[in-house]
């Protein structure tokens, strides 16, 4: 029969039921097939809608959400979507918290759809009171008629995947699913699938991709609860455990970075015509990374599509957020991109030949540098470093009041703003730290060997 043959009496009746795809351009020539399922396809755009809906039910059933009644929750977005639409259907109000590292398309959308939307601060410990979830759960205990949705420690979670998106995968691979990769927030996605399908197959393996800054990897492999540190992809990861994901179930979790997450996304959308969002970069990345490490045809990987990229308009698939955040990654890396990429101090800070020592270590102090360029008129004349610099006071203070031309050696190397990056390495020596970026005759910044580092990083 033709899908969708027959009218649905709402929208929630179209949940699930998503379409397994298999991706061909990203994988970059893997033999190993890998399989997208494309949760992206959800009415709500995302994975969520699936829990949303279970946890509302149970809810009703239970006589805890009667008519008129208010569903409360702290998420990053997607889960919050998800039960505002449900909401919308049934008739309920719905206050979501939400961290303010999110973007603004998700906040605008749970407005649209009729939500009252709190903000908090991300820079707070998971126990502090204004941390999201506990705000959620103080708002909640305010109010009557109030449930909490309470995504990372209820049950219904994993159990909606495996009553449902198991179920699916192993009726769209024929159970020839050798593989299975998501990455958990709440880990409700990753630990009911795994669960239903090593039921029927218990050589399945399970991999878990985690954003570098997740404690999720660390915990799997130590069992020791680490601090986590900051990342830009939203909605997986975290710096608390919840009891919504099961480590036991999960074979390897495997890092992947903000910018390789952003990167695989961008290339999905565009090379596979899939719109989506950050965390499917992390998740598709792990699945193409073993695709080609098994190197096998008769392998089968299935991953998920978490989310729907138009949430993320303007963070990951904005040129000018992304190149803020050093993600950016150009055909070419030029001298002059190099500079533009330079966030963390000005492009040039120099210092005429004729200030003195003094001077020069103040503005060496000021903006956390390591070496100046001496200019006159615009013009390099020499070069200034703070190892000189304080060589030559430690051995006679009252030098802090002697012109920088006296201590002052070779100027550094000058490069055309096109000079492309090996050139640039080239120049940079031991006994060259740095060299200067000029165009149209005018110097226009200093790029440090920190700076090339800084770039080839992830």
């Amino acid at each position: 029969m033709t899908a969708h043959a027959k009218p649905y009496a709402n929208v929630l009746e179209t949940i699930g039921d998503t379409p397994l795809i298999r991706l061909n351009r990203v994988v970059d020539g893997a033999r190993t097939p890998v399989y997208a399922k494309a949760e992206i396809f959800n009415p709500g755009g995302s994975v969520k809608d699936r829990i949303a809906l279970a946890i509302i039910e149970a809810a009703e059933k239970a006589g805890d959400l009667k008519p008129g009644g208010t569903i409360v929750e702290g998420t990053s977005g997607n889960t919050g979507v998800a039960l505002a639409m449900a909401a919308a259907v049934k008739g309920y109000r719905c206050i979501f918290t939400i961290p303010d590292k999110m973007s603004v398309e998700k906040v605008r959308l749970l407005t649209a759809l009729g939500a009252e939307v709190i903000v908090t601060p991300s820079a707070v410990p998971p126990d502090h009171p204004d941390y999201y979830t506990n705000l959620a759960r103080r708002l909640a205990e305010e109010r009557p008629n109030t449930i909490v949705a309470d995504q990372f420690y209820n049950p219904l979670n994993p159990q909606a995947h495996y009553e449902s998106t198991g179920p699916e995968i192993w009726e769209q691979t024929e159970g020839r699913v050798t593989h299975f990769v998501a990455s958990p927030g709440t880990g409700g996605t990753i630990t009911g699938v795994a669960r239903y399908l090593k039921e029927r197959n218990p050589e399945i393996r399970v991999l878990a991709g985690d954003p570098i800054g997740s404690i999720f990897s660390a915990y799997h492999r130590t069992g020791r609860v680490e601090p986590g540190t900051p990342y830009k992809v939203e909605g997986i990861g975290n710096d608390k455990i919840p009891s919504t994901l099961d480590f036991e179930v999960i074979d390897e979790f495997r890092q992947v970075c903000d910018r390789d997450a952003f990167h695989m996304a961008r290339r999905i959308t565009r090379e596979e015509g899939l719109f989506v969002g950050g965390s499917t970069g992390v998740v598709v990345r792990v699945a193409v990374d073993v695709a080609h490490e098994i190197d096998d045809p008769e392998a089968c990987i299935v991953c998920v599509l978490c989310d729907t990229g138009e949430r993320y308009l303007s963070k990951l698939y904005s040129d000018e957020w992304m190149r803020e955040n050093r993600m950016l990654r150009p055909e070419r890396v030029t001298a002059a991109y190099l500079l533009e990429a330079k966030v963390d101090s000005p492009p040039l800070v120099s210092v005429a030949p004729g200030s003195t020592i003094r001077e020069a270590l103040d503005l060496i102090e000021e903006h956390n540098v390591s070496q100046l360029p001496v200019l006159e008129d615009g013009r390099p004349v020499g070069s200034v470093t703070e190892s000189a610099l304080l060589s030559a006071v430690m051995e006679e203070p009252a030098r802090l009041a002697s012109d920088v031309r006296e201590v002052a050696t070779e100027s550094f190397p000058v490069v055309a703003g096109d000079a492309e990056l090996d050139e640039i390495t080239s120049r940079l020596t031991r006994r060259t730290p740095a060299v200067l970026v000029a165009e149209n005759g005018a110097v226009r910044g200093i790029l440090t060997r920190y700076d090339v580092i800084h770039h080839l990083m992830p």
